[in-house]
């Protein structure tokens, strides 16, 4: 009898373990990103606190003393990182911003290994807030069978040299990760257009697909013309 109820514990223990999980997962996922997040931040906003806390000091040296604690160091180095970032942002809509930022942009320009990787990264950020020519942002593409379609971002339209046949260049970033992924060459009229925008399309592909719209054109029903604009 014993045995008995030891056998049937078994599963509902299971049912139970997994369901905890099943609830826990998302809240961990989020901690998992934020926690990155912040430490990045704060990595980044680390090497400003020295000064900070001379300046505080030489105004009042208690409070600088209260300050110096590992949780307001580690708040103080993010919330200087959200500033830092946000007066890039302003600097950037102003003309001596843009300036600068030309002239950065020159310089890591004339170092090779460096050029190649900034200024790649640079143009992919430019392309994917631009829309193309021609074509949807948002689409899908065949990948990796004809019965089975992915997500994709439409960078340009080129044309084929030989049949002057368009094509698009279409990013795969890959889910739940879309910093990562891959770069396909594909037909205009094998692209499927979507109505999504970058932020719907976005949310998919972290959500690993469970945040969506209701619908989405698998079954393409029309011709590459009607792609053009």
């Amino acid at each position: 009898m014993n045995t008995k109820k030891h056998t049937l514990a078994v599963p509902h223990m299971q049912r139970n373990i997994l369901a905890g999980a099943l609830v826990l997962t998302p809240v961990l996922v989020t901690w998992v990103v934020f926690n990155y997040l912040f430490d990045k931040l704060y990595e980044l906003g680390k090497p400003w606190l020295p000064v900070v806390f001379k300046l505080i000091y030489q105004v009042s040296p208690d409070l600088a003393g209260w300050l110096f604690t590992p949780w307001v160091d580690y708040a103080l180095a993010v919330v200087l990182s959200v500033a830092l970032l946000y007066g890039l942002g302003w600097a950037t809509t102003r003309v001596l911003g843009k300036q600068i930022l030309t002239w950065f942009d020159a310089q890591l320009d004339r170092i090779p290994l460096v050029k190649s990787v900034y200024g790649s990264t640079k143009l992919l950020l430019e392309a994917l807030q631009t829309k193309p020519e021609g074509a949807e942002r948002v689409v899908l593409i065949d990948f990796p069978s004809s019965e089975m379609k992915t997500i994709g971002f439409v960078t340009r339209v080129l044309d084929d040299e030989n049949t002057g046949a368009q094509l698009a260049a279409v990013y795969v970033p890959t889910s739940p990760n879309p910093t990562s992924g891959y770069m396909e060459i594909v037909p205009l009229d094998k692209v499927t257009p979507t109505d999504w925008t970058m932020d719907e399309a976005m949310r998919f592909l972290i959500t690993g697909g469970a945040t969506a719209p209701d619908s989405i054109p698998f079954m393409k029903a029309k011709g590459w013309r009607d792609l053009l604009r």
